[in-house]
């Protein structure tokens, strides 16, 4: 793609790109916050193979690790016309959303030669190996332990809620590396390749129906010297630094970009009937629905305002938490309204009288209550703010 320095010329070019790939069964499909890779149709991966053959996946990276190599002008104007276009929102990938950035900072030049590529051409498959049965908020008394024996790491453990671990060609993993050292500083980060011997992986079903989530074994995986990616002990740094990329991303879900056939206002109209001016009938949802909508226009524009202060270098980093806390629970809140607006439909699960969409309503629904725990629950979330935000006594 032709990447003009008049942003203007640059509009145009983006904007008839878009409306000549994008393809006609997504513009009438509806989506799905955080849908299911899975379950993905051929024109759905066809077109994220015409994102990924332009760098389009990973805009702002270099040309030679697989982006397009925009400015962050140029990205901003990419993501305003995929919105006005209602282009459906990428699902969130471990590889793309998480490991790339921090694997751009802190990988070695062979780390990033071999993965970075793959990942912005979507032709490999990343998981997170972070959470364990006993260490969930409280991440950093991971037990999960990798020995150095000669030029190879020797993993045993497990791991719990790695996320399409089953479909997964790597794992980025935090391992415990010295037993004698704080919590906090025996733990090393390694690039694990899933198809390693000693390595088996048993999916989790949620009660709102299929789910991502697996449980992941590690008997003796003896995993190579050089993926280790920063330095022994270095971690729980990476992982700190990995985790606010992941709350951004879980806090971007809030936005309500076009992800469905109908947006909000639209299925309120559809559900409710309109008066004679146009506007949703019932002056109640009405109001929700407004303020639903201006709630994530707020989200959107602190964000990217947020995204811009990070690459000028004066962002806080503990800014992805208040993100991540309110776009979760602007998520949940749009998906109780949207239950209310289906009345007895909006519980709808299966068998006769239940359209699709009532019962993908009652799925999201569901679903969307991971959200407030993923990525560090919503609690955790509050504790970093009061403390590092607002400096607020222990």
């Amino acid at each position: 793609m032709n990447t003009e320095n008049d942003p203007d010329k640059f509009r145009i070019i983006v904007s008839d790109w878009i409306e000549q790939n994008y393809p006609a069964e997504l513009r009438q499909a509806p989506g799905a916050d955080g849908q299911d890779p899975r379950q993905s149709k051929p024109y759905e991966q066809a077109w994220l193979q015409r994102m990924a053959e332009q760098g389009l996946l990973a805009p702002t990276w270099p040309k030679e690790y697989g982006g397009a190599g925009f400015s962050a002008d140029q990205a901003r104007i990419l993501s305003q016309e995929q919105r006005r276009a209602k282009v459906r929102a990428i699902p969130i990938s471990a590889g793309l959303s998480l490991l790339g950035p921090v694997l751009l900072e802190h990988g070695t030049p062979e780390q990033k030669s071999q993965h970075l590529s793959k990942i912005a051409r979507n032709e490999c498959f990343w998981c997170q190996g972070y959470s364990e049965p006993g260490s969930g908020s409280d991440l950093a008394s991971l037990s999960t332990r990798a020995e150095l024996i000669g030029e190879e790491f020797v993993v045993n453990g497990q791991k719990i809620w790695t996320s399409h671990a089953d479909d997964a060609d790597w794992m980025f993993c935090l391992v415990r590396t010295d037993p004698e050292a704080s919590k906090h500083e025996g733990i090393s980060f390694l690039l694990i390749d899933m198809k390693t011997p000693g390595i088996s992986v048993s999916p989790i079903r949620l009660i709102s129906g299929p789910s991502a989530f697996c449980q992941t074994f590690f008997d003796d995986v003896r995993v190579p010297k050089e993926n280790l990616m920063g330095h022994l002990g270095q971690g729980w740094t990476l992982a700190k630094q990995l985790l606010q990329h992941e709350r951004q991303a879980l806090g971007s879900i809030g936005r309500g970009d076009a992800r469905r056939a109908l947006t909000l206002p639209e299925l309120a109209a559809q559900e409710m009937g309109t008066d004679d001016l146009g506007r949703i009938a019932d002056p109640g949802i009405r109001t929700q629905v407004a303020q639903c909508e201006l709630d994530s226009l707020a989200l959107r524009t602190t964000m990217s305002r947020s995204a811009d202060e990070a690459r000028a270098g004066q962002s806080g980093g503990h800014i992805a938490s208040m993100l991540k806390l309110y776009g979760s629970e602007l998520t949940t809140r749009r998906h109780e309204l949207m239950i209310s607006m289906r009345g007895a439909d909006g519980i709808g699960w299966e068998g006769p009288g239940f359209t699709p969409a009532a019962m993908r309503t009652t799925r999201q629904w569901l679903r969307a209550k991971g959200n407030s725990i993923e990525g560090g629950t919503n609690e955790i979330q509050r504790n970093v703010i009061a403390k590092r935000v607002l400096d607020l006594p222990e």
